[in-house]
């Protein structure tokens, strides 16, 4: 295998131009500089926006690298549109989706209002056809839409577990390539997750269409072994930090299921690139400090100067003021500090760090409310003091933005050390994790370093490499990829992560090939006791075309 590494920059400038840099510019200082000028208020702003930005300490996300200080002027990630039952109210809900997804952002509903398929339809002529038929007609519109951006459309469908087309719904995407611009997700309550912890399978769920509590818990589990989908949501952990229980309950999130909003709703982005801030050995917390206030003010401002798709979303949005800082490059960080992200340690780290990155964005948000006011609705809010933001922070899978900074994904865990990835710019990348090829390229040979490459790239692991001289145990216990951490720990991260954060969780929990249903059931009920707001289970394998992938064979 030949020498990779350098691949990483090129990915990242083939990111830069495949989908941000506008005419005339020639790079990311340019892209930094647009950004920071369409969002600031003043020069001191500026100043500070485009110092954050530039030095990657934070980056907002997609919509806003894309459109910010453009005619287009969209900046938002996530939207949830509301689907309401009748054919004019779905073609309204369509075109609204058509107009966001032009503009990058992402959109999710929840079809539990429609009506079953083959019930008598609500003008009470001729029978409905139902939420998974419906579904086909949003995600063909998806399609069309492609061709207008540089961003695909994405989708989530969301139906409640007790609607009658549960099950069908559950099945919908059990064929690789159908809806493939839609995840989907089911709207778990308690008492159901209740009664199949409890292993009360035999109890009817459902009395009009007799279905099982064990019927549908197979057929989720099913899904999930099968090819990764549905994911699950759990409603009333959801709906628990609902910090404004007067404008109703939420039932729908943007599509990778971090961001549960309101209907009309929309949520601006941006992650906190935690690998830089490690120095000397240790987490710089007063730089993390200074980002999380930097980025709060900068979130909020895109509210203001953002333009909207449809009056509707604007003046849901301006109601709650809601913004998603998150973070990325969480598994770099561990590697700095030399702590395997399977550890103790990394599990303490993970919650003493995210509960800072809450507290801090708290105290600007409480800054900002004494300077421009709270947020409209904050009286009829559960905030105990005057905010800006109804909700703060969540966490994003940062795909393309952590590619910019250089860093790990999200919270995620590096999915292999020596790995190829697909769609960008329509190109193959062949990579090798920048600090794992700094580490062994120093200690080993070319011979044998080309040798370690070949085996990772073959296996996924190097959790089998019997040579010590090669790979140590030491080695063995850092180094250690998404296949090689089991499931338990990736849901104890996530949840580690989720007890300081206002919004949700973006995050894979990878399972290895062999991984048997009941498994999957098992991280099904875990994840709901762990008070998760939503869980996505990959076993590796189960799909044919994905992202991120090994060597062929």
């Amino acid at each position: 295998m030949s020498e990779t590494g350098e691949e990483f920059d090129l990915l990242a400038i083939e990111t830069l131009k495949s989908r941000y840099l506008q005419e005339g510019e020639k790079d990311w200082e340019d892209v930094c500089k647009r950004v920071a000028k369409a969002i600031a208020l003043n020069r001191g702003e500026y100043t500070e926006f485009l110092d954050i930005i530039l030095s990657k300490a934070f980056i907002p996300s997609s919509p806003t690298l894309m459109n910010a200080g453009t005619p287009s002027g969209q900046l938002s990630a996530c939207f949830v549109i509301p689907v309401e039952d009748g054919i004019e109210k779905i073609f309204d809900s369509v075109k609204t989706a058509a107009l966001i997804q032009k503009t990058g952002g992402g959109t999710g509903f929840n079809f539990s209002k429609i009506r079953p398929d083959g019930s008598v339809t609500v003008s009470g002529v001729g029978t409905a056809s139902g939420p998974v038929a419906l579904m086909r007609l949003f995600n063909e519109a998806t399609e069309i839409v492609k061709h207008f951006g540089k961003r695909r459309g994405a989708n989530m469908g969301i139906l409640d577990i007790s609607h009658n087309d549960i099950i069908s719904f559950i099945r919908a995407k059990r064929t690789e390539g159908v809806l493939s611009n839609f995840n989907i997700s089911v709207m778990l309550t308690d008492s159901f997750m209740s009664l199949a912890d409890e292993g009360r399978m035999d109890e009817v769920w459902n009395t009009e269409t007799g279905t099982k509590i064990g019927e549908i818990f197979s057929e989720i589990v099913e899904g999930i072994w099968r090819n990764g989908e549905p994911g699950v949501l759990f409603y009333d952990h959801i709906n628990r930090d609902n910090f404004t229980p007067a404008l109703g309950d939420i039932s729908a999130t943007n599509p990778c299921g971090e961001e549960p909003l309101l209907p009309f709703e929309s949520c601006n982005l941006g992650s906190i690139n935690l690998s830089i801030l490690v120095e000397e050995g240790k987490v710089n917390r007063d730089s993390l400090r200074e980002a999380v206030r930097k980025a709060v003010r900068f979130l909020d401002n895109e509210i203001d100067v953002n333009v909207y798709p449809v009056p509707e979303i604007e003046k849901a949005t301006k109601k709650t003021r809601k913004i998603g800082l998150g973070v990325m490059g969480f598994h770099d960080m561990l590697l700095k500090l030399g702590l395997p992200y399977d550890s103790e340690e990394a599990l303490r780290l993970a919650e003493k760090l995210m509960g800072q990155i809450n507290r801090a964005a708290i105290r600007e948000s409480e800054k900002l409310a004494a300077e421009k006011g709270p947020f409209p609705e904050y009286e009829n809010s559960i905030w105990e003091f005057p905010v800006r933001n109804a909700t703060l922070t969540a966490i994003a899978p940062t795909g393309t933005i952590s590619i910019l900074a250089g860093c790990s994904a999200g919270i995620e865990p590096v999915f292999s050390w020596v790995y190829r990835r697909a769609r960008i710019a329509g190109k193959e990348f062949m990579l090798v994790h920048p600090l794992f090829e700094t580490h062994f390229k120093q200690k080993l040979s070319k011979p044998d370093y080309n040798r370690l490459l070949e085996h990772v790239y073959a296996h996924g692991t190097l959790q089998d490499i019997t040579d010590s001289k090669i790979v140590s145990e030491e080695e063995k216990g850092l180094f250690r990829s998404a296949l090689d951490i089991n499931w338990k720990t990736h849901i104890d991260i996530q949840a580690a992560f989720q007890r300081h954060c206002h919004a949700g969780i973006s995050k894979t929990i990878n399972m290895p090939v062999d991984a048997g249903k009941e498994d999957i059931g098992k991280a099904l009920i875990y994840a709901w006791k762990q008070g998760l707001k939503g869980l996505t289970i990959y076993r590796t394998g189960s799909r044919q075309h994905v992202v991120l992938n090994l060597k062929k064979r």
